[in-house]
């Protein structure tokens, strides 16, 4: 189990509602029980709250799901927001059995709270069916905002033209509503055609810019977003236009006292298997987002976290020399089941590629490891060496980065059990690696000469 990222025991970590209050996060979440498997076991919202991403205080079920004959028989994502007095959360109801039975296994519901820890759910007609047109069984995970200008609220959800499951027809759709009781829908919000189906979208507000956010599972099987100076688009989309990879998924952000946090979740792999495909649920890992000059979006570690690891225990400055060959360096030889690595590294003209090893076997040279490909503009996760081939399914994780000769690089990374998070200057991967071939970590370099400075390892947390 992790000693630093969020599960609670015996079970995985799904959609996050998050929420701000005072000084505190409030995390409405989805437990799966893994029995027998992802979505075996009906679950409703359960909370966690935290205050610094280290230190959680579990205060169970929020809403409970509802039998096996009524609509919310699970209870899918939805948001939590604060209007007209009162605590609201709009939220998906899910049943299974519907389909068969030929009702829409997926409706919008809604429940309120004067003290989010206590919820009752609404017994008004504010159910969201599904529109003419659009799948029935593919309309969920609605959010809510207040349009200012407009001086109405805003709800958009995620959903698929109805037909086969292949058609890359997924869309954002809206509402709008004055009271949170009467509300219009309002068709198409963003319909680019790119994705089978849109889930969690987010929208919110830095600076000049709104940013609208979804998961998709048809291209990368990520987040992705979109940026407009209106919410009435047009949306446009960066060179980068993702927070991390594959292995991230299903966010929620949420600001509070100027600090906008990422809610997402490390999947886990079927069977605890590096050679097979990511499953459903997993392990809670906090983003930070922050705006860059031109606007688009990058992400950090908060600074809670970090410091969680205590002073830094300092490396001393070195320079790797891999000339015409692939030269590493053991950092630490036995780092434990938790630890942090900080440095400011630089690559010298022509240099193919460098990176860093996680649990490597000094004498097999079997090792986890973040490779960065500098004439790709890329970096990738994955096992080295990746043989007998193929030994780790790592479709997906990867990430662009413009990597130039002579420029410093601020890298942080956090192995965490299972779990390998790694930031390059706003750019972040995270990824499994469930083998433990050997425990040290080290760097290297190919075709050139790294310089790696301010370099830092911590082994566990205070």
């Amino acid at each position: 189990m992790t000693k630093l990222y969020y599960q609670f025991p015996e079970t995985w970590f799904g959609d996050c509602m998050p929420f701000g209050k005072d000084d505190k996060f409030f995390l409405f979440h989805q437990r799966d029980t893994r029995k027998p498997g992802p979505f075996g076991e009906p679950f409703g919202w359960d909370l966690a709250v935290t205050a610094d991403f280290v230190n959680y205080e579990d205060c169970g079920a929020a809403i409970p799901r509802g039998t096996d004959e009524e609509q919310d028989q699970f209870i899918f994502a939805g948001s939590v927001f604060e209007a007209e007095g009162q605590y609201h959360a709009f939220y998906t109801g899910y049943n299974r059995d519907y389909p068969a039975q030929g009702k829409a296994s997926q409706v919008l519901m809604h429940a309120v709270s004067d003290d989010l820890y206590h919820w009752t759910k609404s017994k008004e007609a504010l159910t969201f069916y599904p529109q003419e047109g659009y799948d029935p069984d593919d309309w969920r995970d609605p959010w809510v905002i207040r349009d200012e200008e407009k001086e109405e609220y805003l709800l958009i959800l995620g959903t698929r033209k109805a037909g086969p499951k292949t058609q890359q027809t997924g869309r954002t759709v809206k509402f709008t509503s004055k009271d949170l009781k009467d509300w219009k829908f309002e068709g198409d919000f963003w319909a680019p055609d790119l994705y089978t189906m849109h889930e969690m979208p987010d929208l919110f507000k830095m600076g000049d810019w709104w940013y609208h956010i979804v998961t998709e599972y048809s291209d990368r099987s990520k987040m992705i977003y979109r940026m407009s100076k209106s919410l009435d688009g047009p949306w446009t989309a960066p060179k980068d236009d993702a927070f991390d990879g594959r292995a991230y998924y299903a966010g929620r952000t949420f600001c509070l006292n100027g600090q906008r946090i990422l809610f997402g979740w490390v999947p886990t792999k079927i069977d605890c298997d590096d050679r097979k495909n990511f499953e459903w649920a997993g392990t809670f890992v906090a983003h930070e987002v922050y705006q860059r000059e031109d606007g688009t979006l990058g992400v950090r570690i908060p600074d809670t976290v970090w410091e969680a690891f205590g002073e830094r225990n300092r490396v001393e400055d070195f320079v790797i020399d891999g000339s015409n060959k692939r030269t590493e360096k053991v950092i630490e030889k036995a780092c434990g089941g938790l630890y942090s690595l900080e440095a400011d590294i630089s690559f010298t003209e022509g240099t193919h590629s460098f990176g860093i090893r996680m649990l490597e076997n000094e004498e097999t040279q079997q090792s986890y490891q973040y490779m960065f490909r500098t004439a790709e503009n890329r970096y990738v996760f994955e096992k080295n060496p990746n043989w007998p081939w193929f030994d780790c399914m790592n479709i997906g994780l990867e990430r662009p980065i413009e990597l130039a000769a002579g420029r410093t690089y601020h890298i942080q990374m956090i192995v965490d059990d299972t779990i390998a998070t790694i930031y390059a200057d706003g750019v972040a991967l995270n990824a499994r690696m469930y083998e433990r071939p050997g425990d040290a970590l080290s760097m290297f370099v190919t075709d050139g000469k790294l310089t790696v400075k301010n370099c830092s390892v911590n082994i566990g947390i205070r």
